[in-house]
């Protein structure tokens, strides 16, 4: 008997990890669902998912694991439309970079009998370049090498993670256990700085003096430095940056402090002092890209997790036994 797994949300995420289960159709059966009908019928048209159901209640009655590839600003009402709907012991897990308020959320709405697992993927290296957020921008390997955190509240039962631990090595991932502290300290640095980032040199040479003939010849590295916005909505990116505040606050005044080590390098004229910063910056990054193309993880606390398979987790007892348990 196949694993049903609904899929809500087919942009680059939610597209991605239904092509990458499409290669385990012996185990998994996938269902999507979009807010766009037109994309839920090109997702099954290209393979992503096995079927659609473009009413989200009933997309998830079924399902054993639902997954919820969406902006953070649309996750909590998506909750509260599927809660009533979720079978008993049914996981769900989402995808937003940002974890403590998610679940809050999901401690909130979703029923006692269902079980919250967050997750936060990062690509594998060969798609660290990768821009866009849609269907056309999913890639059967987008997360191969790549890690996954995972976190969840307490009390959750070893059953639920082991099942999403599981998914996530189909996937081709690491998963990492971690906390929503960890987490979001985390992300706050790898995912929201970096867009930050961008909305702070766009709005620095947009509208600007001299911004009429700088966007002439504003080229790649203007785009590069900029793109990290290309997959972000304002409303979305907004609500990271305040749920996540402090740890924010905190790496953006670590930004500003190297910006200003760099003007002061410039403005004391200490050529050594700015070559020194420039080399470490690039021998870092250089550094950091072997890495992620090694993709060794495996001296990362955590990591090793005992554990059923896949099918056991769904299929055998255990999940039968976590519902009884809360019966008695």
């Amino acid at each position: 008997m196949p694993v049903k797994i609904t899929i809500i949300g087919l942009g680059q995420i939610g597209a991605s990890i239904g092509l990458a289960l499409s290669a385990h159709k012996d185990k998994v059966v996938t269902t999507g669902h979009d807010k766009e009908y037109g994309i839920e019928q090109r997702a099954k048209k290209l393979g992503v998912v096995n079927g659609t159901n473009h009413n989200l209640p009933s997309s998830v009655e079924n399902a054993d694991l639902v997954i919820l590839a969406l902006p953070v600003n649309e996750i909590r009402e998506t909750f509260g439309y599927i809660a009533q709907d979720l079978r008993k012991d049914a996981v769900v897990m989402d995808t937003s970079p940002v974890k403590a308020e998610v679940t809050k959320w999901a401690e909130d709405i979703l029923p006692q009998t269902a079980h919250y697992v967050g997750v936060v993927p990062a690509v594998g290296p060969a798609h660290l370049d990768l821009t866009g957020a849609g269907l056309d921008s999913a890639k059967v390997d987008l997360f191969e090498k790549g890690v996954f955190l995972v976190s969840t509240p307490p009390h959750t039962p070893g059953e639920a993670v082991n099942l999403v631990t599981d998914l996530i090595k189909l996937l081709g991932s690491t998963a990492i256990l971690t906390d929503v502290t960890e987490s979001d300290g985390l992300m706050a640095s790898a995912y929201v700085l970096p867009r930050l980032t961008s909305v702070a040199l766009l709005n620095g040479t947009m509208n600007q003096p001299g911004w009429a003939e700088m966007r002439k010849s504003a080229s790649r590295e203007y785009f590069a430095a900029t793109a990290a916005l290309l997959d972000s909505s304002t409303e979305g990116l907004a609500m990271l940056a305040e749920q996540d505040r402090a740890n924010v606050i905190h790496h953006l005044n670590r930004l500003m402090n190297a910006l200003l080590d760099l003007r002061d390098d410039l403005e004391h004229d200490d050529h050594a002092s700015l070559l020194k910063r420039l080399k470490s910056a690039k021998e870092g990054r250089e550094n950091w890209l072997v890495e992620r193309e090694k993709a060794d993880w495996s001296r990362i606390p955590g990591e090793e997790v005992e554990k059923p398979s896949f099918m056991e987790s769904l299929l055998g007892s255990r999940l039968g036994k976590m519902g009884k348990r809360k019966d008695k």
